[in-house]
């Protein structure tokens, strides 16, 4: 371990903690927020959104620098907070203009909020889950019941983006991935990899069953 890390692994965890946290509030924004209203011809909880990236990638971005991620982390990272920040602008921007202009054709929409933004959205997520899961799945593990319910609300929340968002199958594929490798790395922080994931694994299987595919929860009428 770099003399770099050992000065600042102890910061680490806190960093995931706002990772965690935030990206269960902010990834559950449009519904947590839409109380707020509407300012002018849009809604509050779009100009909150804007807010996501910095957030989710920030706190990220802080774990690696405190875990004292290495150069070819940095830049799996980098990849990966492009693909999440574009997706996520794509999203936000065709689904607030789709609420505001009702007339707006719908399957434009659909294509650039639902399709190509939610899948580089997400796909850009797994990509930062994964790098770092390689700098800190290995590490000794920190946060005990505490660590394994900020895990659980991170799987919770995967599942319903991945259901609400469309994209269950690139979902299940993750989770898979995710699930085996925190497995393997149970010993350490990679447990709670296993915790996040295989309870959305857990979800996705029981929706599934209950409902016989995999329709949206606005469809259902639940949000």
């Amino acid at each position: 371990m770099s003399a770099y890390t050992e000065r600042h692994a102890r910061s680490f965890g806190g960093w995931l903690v706002v990772f965690a946290l935030g990206y269960g509030v902010m990834h559950h924004g449009g519904t947590l927020f839409t109380g707020l209203g509407e300012v002018g011809p849009t809604r509050w909880a779009d100009w909150i959104d804007l807010l996501t990236p910095y957030v989710v990638i920030g706190a990220a971005a802080g774990t690696l620098r405190a875990a004292g991620a290495e150069a070819g982390a940095w830049t799996a990272f980098l990849f990966g907070a492009v693909l999440y920040t574009s997706g996520h602008g794509i999203h936000l921007a065709a689904n607030s203009v789709g609420n505001a202009l009702p007339g707006t054709d719908p399957d434009v929409v659909h294509l650039w909020d639902e399709t190509v933004g939610h899948y580089l959205w997400y796909a850009g997520f797994a990509v930062v889950v994964a790098v770092l899961a390689v700098v800190v799945a290995d590490r000794k593990a920190r946060g005990g019941v505490v660590g394994h319910l900020l895990a659980a609300s991170v799987g919770f929340t995967y599942f319903t983006n991945s259901v609400e968002g469309q994209t269950p199958w690139l979902g299940i594929g993750t989770a898979l991935v995710f699930t085996v490798w925190g497995l393997l790395t149970r010993d350490g922080m990679g447990r709670y990899l296993a915790t996040a994931y295989g309870l959305s694994l857990l979800l996705f299987a029981g929706f599934r069953i209950w409902q016989g595919g995999f329709p949206e929860f606005s469809e259902l009428g639940w949000i």
